[in-house]
């Protein structure tokens, strides 16, 4: 994870508090509150009002819908942050993001369409 990524996570969502590792395959429907890491594979759907971090390497064949979400690995299917998506230079999406805040690095890779509307906070 790099620093920048890290330095936003401390200060906006605290430390990760659970990492899905990269031997580990789930399936089905994922909710949580605290930021949390994929790093293997998910299939399935994700629901939260909290940070997810897909990290390098992840597969992820999921909608997903969190507060803010930060791809650094492959996601086919349907992207929500109703506060923010960034997406590091090693992700791919394939699929629709829909975001208050949207941030592409050089090198991605993003086949679909994007919807920016207003941020869901009170």
């Amino acid at each position: 994870m790099s620093k920048k990524v890290n330095q936003f996570l401390v200060i906006e969502h605290g430390k990760i508090s659970t990492i899905l590792g990269k031997d580990t395959s789930l399936q089905g429907t994922l909710s949580f509150k605290k930021p949390l890491q994929i790093s293997g594979e998910f299939i399935g759907e994700i629901i939260s009002d909290g940070f997810l971090l897909i990290s390098e390497g992840a597969v992820v064949k999921a909608n997903i819908k969190a507060h803010t979400v930060i791809v650094g690995g492959t996601v086919t299917g349907n992207v929500y942050a109703t506060e923010r998506l960034e997406m590091l230079s090693t992700g791919r999406v394939n699929g629709n993001i829909k975001t208050a805040k949207l941030q592409i690095a050089d090198g991605v890779i993003f086949d679909g369409n994007c919807e920016m509307v207003q941020s869901e906070k009170g």
